[in-house]
This record gives structure tokens, C-alpha cells and sequence, in this order.
């Protein structure tokens, strides 16, 4: 086992080390993408940086703790992070207490910070399901179906179109690793193509967006200009990028330039070599983290660090398809460079455990 031990010291510096890269790399870009819009409106051109700061080093502290928590003891918190977060998503809803901002209700503000629900639902999702799960019970079907279809709808309220189909992906990739009554996902397909149809028809803008995402010249200074802007930074950029602090579109053109479309704004930069290479990174944190949940010792880690894996994945391939126009937008944070600290916040979290399980495996 020994000869084994300098690997393992290798792996947990690595998955130390990526996440912390990616957040300081984040950093850059938020202040890269935001200081003029911040300089507008707070005369202050660091005021989103500092904000980000703050919620990275709050990040790095909670992935230090829950890299030295035992992560079986999340079985016995399950339950509080899965009400507690019901609760959060009902009391967003509320107009004295849910914070309105481009038409969604969708943050608490604690006046010092603002919480995302949301994004606490995706992580409560993971560690509940992975404890419910953990004993291969028959007959859990029709009650996983009930919680998630109750979370999906909270979520659907505010709205959050994105968050709900992570939600909704995270609870059936959960489900499909825990290995139980697999035959009823077949009926899924048909239930949320349908339930996903009627949700498009009854809005108009979720209508409208499907439509940007197959035409982004339909209305191009309505519903298709954050694609076209987002098309615009990428062409620009070229295979090299225009350099250092050379974006155009940061200068207001690209609508939330320093949050979900950041990558634009580094595509513009740094051109295709620099998002390539930024791509990579992601890959190599993925396979990092695909290896931890094979390798888990146990069932409970195997399910929470499949879910995390799910996780990080979802939220990258979300985001960067919908950066290319492969996918519809749909306002899902790039994880570790997007503003944002509740997603952030999270994402350490899932880190912090992920370095945990990993210190339980015997060979790694």
C-alpha cells in the first residue's frame, strides 16, 4: 500500500488545486467582464470582484471543512438539507422576502449577502438522494417522483427553467446509478417531453427562447441579441483571441457578460486556443472525479460522488452549449468562473467531500 501513498498525495493536491485555479481564473474574468458595468452602477469598477472574492474564500474554507468531515455523517444531515432547502424555495416566493431581479424571483437577501435557493436544491438533491438510495429497497419509485416533482415545481415558480432540468437530471442520473426498478425510467421520456412541451406552450418566453435557439437571426434585437452578442464575442476572438483586457462586448453590449456568459468574454480574449484549453481543464477535473466515484469504498460514496460528477458536468455541458448555440440558453452558471457565489459556495462543498471519499479509498 505504500507505494501507492505518494499517488494518492498527487490526486488530492490536484483535485485541491483545480477548483482553486478555475476560482482565481473566475476572478479574473469577473472583474475582466464586469468593471465597467460595475463603474455604472456602483462607481465602483471591483464592486462584483470583491463580492466574488469574498464567496471564494468563504468556498475554500467550506471545502477545507468538508474535506475533514466524514462524509458518512451526511447520512444524518440529509434530512435538514433537504427540508431546510423546501423551506428556502417556499420563502423565496414571497415578495417581502424573495429579492426580484430580470423578471425571476429567485434570491434571499440577508443584507450582507444574497442566497440562491436554487442552487442549494442541487446539492441537497445529491447528498439526500445518495443517503435514500444508499439500501437497495424496492418499491421508491413513485416517492422519488413526488419529492422531485415538488422541488421542479418550486423552482418552475421562480422561474428557473435551467436549475429545474439540473434538478431533474441530477435525481434520475441518482436514481439510475442506485440501480433500482431501472425499467421505470422508460416511462420518464415520454412523462417529460410532455410536462417540458406544455411548460414551452404556456409561455411565451420559454417559447420564444426555443425559437432563438433555432434561429438566432429571428429578432435580433429582441429575443436572439444575448445569442448573437455571445456569437459575436466568439467570432471576434478568433484562434488566439484579441488579448489581455481587449474585449469589446464587456462594454455593455453582452448581457451578463460577468455571469452565465463569461466564457464569451474569454473566447473573445483569448480566442479558441484559450477556451480549448480552459475545456481541457474542465475534462481533466471531471475524470479526476469520475475516478473517486468508481474507486469510492462504499455504496454512500459512490452515490454522492456520482452525483457530483453529474453535477459539474451537467452545469459545464449546459453552459458552454448554450455559449455555441448548440443548446438554448438558459442562464446555468460555468461552475468556478461564473459570478455567482451561491453556485460557487456549492460547488467547494461538493469538492470538500469528493477530497473526503477520496481519503477513505484504500488504492488510488
Amino acid at each position: 500500500m505504500k507505494k501507492f501513498k505518494p499517488y494518492k498525495k498527487r490526486f488530492l493536491s490536484w483535485l485541491f488545486t483545480i477548483p482553486l485555479i478555475l476560482s482565481l481564473v473566475g476572478l479574473f474574468f469577473v472583474f475582466e467582464a464586469s468593471s465597467v458595468r460595475s463603474f455604472q452602477e456602483f462607481n465602483d469598477s471591483f464592486h462584483f470582484f470583491k463580492l466574488q472574492l469574498i464567496w471564494v474564500l468563504l468556498g475554500l474554507a467550506a471545502m477545507l471543512f468538508f474535506s475533514f468531515f466524514d462524509y458518512h455523517k451526511l447520512y444524518y444531515l440529509s434530512i435538514f438539507f433537504m427540508v431546510g432547502t423546501i423551506i428556502l424555495l417556499l420563502l423565496v416566493l414571497i415578495p417581502d422576502v424573495g429579492r426580484q431581479a430580470g423578471g425571476a424571483r429567485r434570491w434571499i437577501d440577508f443584507g450582507f449577502f444574497n442566497l440562491q435557493p436554487t442552487e442549494l436544491a442541487k446539492l441537497s438533491v445529491v447528498i439526500y438522494l445518495a443517503s435514500w438510495f444508499m439500501n437497495r429497497e424496492r418499491k421508491r419509485f413513485f416517492s422519488f417522483m413526488i419529492l422531485l416533482t415538488i422541488l421542479i415545481f418550486l423552482i418552475i415558480l421562480q422561474p428557473d427553467m435551467g436549475t429545474a432540468i439540473i434538478v431533474f437530471s441530477l435525481g434520475v442520473i441518482i436514481y439510475f446509478l442506485a440501480g433500482i426498478e431501472l425499467w421505470y425510467l422508460i416511462f420518464l421520456a415520454p412523462i417529460s417531453f410532455a410536462i417540458f412541451y406544455l411548460l414551452v406552450k404556456i409561455s411565451p418566453y420559454r417559447l420564444r427562447r426555443i425559437l432563438a435557439f433555432f434561429d438566432p437571426k429571428v429578432d435580433p434585437l429582441g429575443i436572439t441579441y444575448h445569442i448573437n452578442q455571445i456569437l459575436i464575442s466568439l467570432e471576434s476572438g478568433g484562434l488566439m483571441g484579441l488579448g489581455f483586457a481587449a474585449s469589446r462586448q464587456k462594454y455593455l453590449y453582452l448581457p451578463e457578460a460577468h455571469t452565465d456568459s463569461i466564457f464569451a468574454i474569454i473566447g473573445e480574449e483569448f480566442g479558441f486556443i484559450g477556451g480549448l484549453l480552459l475545456i481541457l481543464i474542465y475534462i481533466y477535473l471531471m475524470y479526476r472525479i469520475y475516478q473517486i466515484a468508481v474507486n469510492a469504498p462504499d455504496r454512500f460514496g459512490k452515490l454522492l460522488a456520482g452525483g457530483a460528477f453529474a453535477f459539474f458536468n451537467l452545469q459545464a455541458i449546459i453552459n458552454l452549449g448554450g455559449m455555441v448555440n448548440i443548446l438554448p440558453l438558459t442562464g446555468v452558471p460555468l461552475p468556478f468562473i461564473s459570478y455567482g457565489g451561491s453556485n460557487l459556495l456549492v460547488s467547494f462543498i461538493l469538492i470538500g467531500i469528493l477530497i473526503n471519499i477520496s481519503k477513505k479509498i484504500r488504492f488510488l
